[in-house]
């Protein structure tokens, strides 16, 4: 069947001067800020009830629905449209805090009831993810979504520099309670933002929503797989992300603690990794498009796991802040053109199957190698395990050299005005 789709048109100005633009993406960072305070949140409330292993486990069992539920995700996100199902789910998610802090005010906070929230709210978020990804092409021009992943990537920093400090002081000051509230008034804000936010429909959605959704789903994954640009680009993806994963967020930890840089080298370290994730963003949002984005993907993943190799050599938290802002420049370029390059590249009627396949291996299958890598330190050492996850990271940019499709793939010019 082919599929009819209505495609906005380019806008007058750049997304970033683009107020429709701007509102989806305050309601992003409000969004995003929100995740931020409700993890604070549900980590003070768990280590209070529980022992560190049962903390650990509240903080865990979250990601299980997120990775069983993401596929079935992007086939409802295609079905109903990402408009009503990011507003449905945004909204839900505040209502659910919301109710946790009413009733952490009756009750206090109880391990069952924790592990409760974190397992609906991960069913929410595999729902709300992939809708999230469908977004962006419908609500501005083809040329302007690598500027939208940068600013995506702005606000990702801002809420990594606002969330968690706003957590800490409504902790302090209001205790549990008080903090899943303020993540619950800030997803009603998102929400809020989100319903005045434009975009274009789909013109055949009546038609897609009478097909059986496991067909809708197998429907996906052979447009994916018989897709020229997005087979290698989702291994690509896929790849990149399991050897960057484990050695950024365990390992980083780990090898502070061995070589006795102490929490302040490590974080250090992680400031630096912001800071030149950071400045990808920005140079994607002030530039707004990338030349040969299809090859300078699978280069700057190369340089990123050259950098990453370097970690492993790092004698001292400089030289280790000096690779950090190289991991984060050149990882944050690579998967900011990724999304555009997938945004770009997939028929809009796909979009939410494909962004959930995507989602899936970063967010669902990424994570499994958390254990692995730990053990694996255990047995030999952080410089072992970097080398490995770097050489990961070097095999998903051999496949994308490899590819002649993705290495010629062009971002949309965008067009001059008359």
């Amino acid at each position: 069947m082919t599929l009819t789709t209505r495609i906005p048109p380019a806008p007058a100005r750049p997304a970033h001067r683009d107020a429709n633009v701007l509102r989806w993406l305050a309601a992003y960072t409000f969004s995003l800020v929100g995740d931020s305070v409700y993890y604070m949140a549900l980590a003070w409330a768990a280590a209070r009830s529980g022992s560190p292993g049962q903390a650990g486990l509240v903080l865990a069992v979250g990601a299980v629905p997120r990775a069983l539920l993401m596929l079935g995700g992007g086939v409802v996100a295609d079905r109903f449209g990402p408009r009503r199902v990011v507003i449905g789910s945004d909204a839900a998610r505040s209502v659910i805090i919301l109710g946790m802090a009413a009733a952490l005010v009756v009750t206090g906070p109880q391990l069952w009831l924790l592990i409760v929230l974190a397992l609906v709210f991960g069913a929410v978020d595999a729902v709300l993810l992939p809708a999230l990804g469908a977004l962006p092409p419908r609500i501005t021009g083809p040329d302007e979504l690598a500027r939208v992943q940068g600013l995506k990537g702005l606000a990702a920093r801002i809420a990594n520099i606002t969330g968690a400090p706003l957590g800490g002081l409504a902790v302090a000051l209001g205790g549990t309670a008080a903090t899943f509230a303020v993540a619950g008034a800030l997803f009603a804000a998102s929400t809020a933002l989100l319903v005045r936010v434009r975009i274009a429909r789909l013109d055949d959605e009546g038609e897609r929503t009478r097909k059986p959704p496991l067909r809708d789903l197998a429907d996906g994954l052979r447009y994916i797989r018989g897709h020229r640009l997005l087979a290698p680009l989702m291994l690509v993806i896929a790849v990149g992300e399991l050897g960057f994963a484990a050695p950024l967020n365990i390992g980083l930890a780990l090898l502070a603690k061995e070589r006795a840089w102490g929490a302040a080298g490590m974080g250090w370290i992680v400031a630096a990794f912001g800071a030149g994730a950071g400045a990808a963003s920005l140079l994607l949002s002030l530039r707004g498009r990338i030349p040969r984005a299809g090859l300078v993907l699978p280069l700057s993943l190369l340089g990123g796991t050259t950098a990453i190799a370097a970690l492993a050599y790092a004698p001292s938290v400089a030289y280790a802040a000096v690779a950090g802002v190289f991991v984060g420049l050149l990882a944050g370029l690579s998967g900011a053109l990724c999304g555009a390059l997938t945004q770009t590249a997939t028929e809009p009627a796909y979009l939410g199957r494909v962004t959930a396949v995507a989602s899936l291996f970063t967010m669902g299958v990424a994570p499994l190698g958390y254990p692995l890598a730990g053990a694996a330190i255990g047995a030999w050492g952080t410089t072992p395990v970097f080398l490995a996850g770097a050489g990961v990271c070097a095999t998903g940019a051999v496949i994308g050299l490899a590819s002649r499709p993705l290495r010629r793939a062009e971002l949309p010019r965008r067009a001059r005005s008359n």
